[in-house]
């Protein structure tokens, strides 16, 4: 008699266990892979946590340098307006003297038989306003005006009648521009 082997269950635990190994393996496999996409997703979020504090921190130096810079404008602002305060103040000592000169001029070169009513002085331009006992001494008045190195282009505006100062008396109005005398170098050059 033959002998007969059986090698079925043989070859049943040899697949039994293969797909045991093949299943370990796999397993190992996905512990594997998940612990790599842990360590992935971990390191990334710390990344991106350590990215978000370093943004954080230059938000934060960001609004402080723009306070400054504020800080920088407001004063930069108060310095401009200082600056035009001392120009108007250093404008004004400048001209300080010259309207006690033009006041000055304006009554050297007033004849006899004219009044003055009223002087106003717009940046530079004298408005005068007065009365004349004739139209000659008011043509006296403006040639004398023009004359004078503080004064230049006299204009009358206006030359009324006023029978209260007589038959000739008149009032009038006239502007006249105010210019600086030149000096002796200027004058030279």
């Amino acid at each position: 008699m033959a002998t007969k082997i059986n090698l079925l269950p043989w070859r049943a635990e040899l697949r039994e266990q293969r797909k045991k190994e093949f299943l370990a393996i796999l397993g190992g496999f996905a512990a594997a892979g998940l612990l790599v996409f842990a360590v992935w997703y971990l390191t990334l979020q710390g990344l991106i946590d350590f990215q978000n504090q370093r943004n954080s921190k230059l938000q934060n130096e960001i609004a402080l340098l723009e306070k400054k810079v504020e800080e920088i404008n407001a004063l930069k602002k108060q310095r401009a307006e200082m600056i035009e305060r001392m120009k108007v103040i250093q404008s004004l000592q400048g001209t300080r003297p010259l309207i006690v000169h033009v006041f000055d001029e304006v009554v050297r070169k007033q004849p006899d038989g004219i009044f003055f009513t009223k002087i106003e002085r717009k940046d530079n331009r004298l408005f005068i306003n007065g009365t004349a006992e004739s139209n000659h001494r008011v043509s006296a008045f403006m040639n004398q005006i023009d004359e004078s190195e503080w004064f230049e282009s006299p204009l009358l505006t206006k030359v009324q009648a006023n029978p209260l100062l007589g038959e000739q008396g008149n009032d009038f109005d006239m502007a006249v521009d105010i210019s600086l005398p030149k000096t002796k170098e200027e004058g030279g050059k």
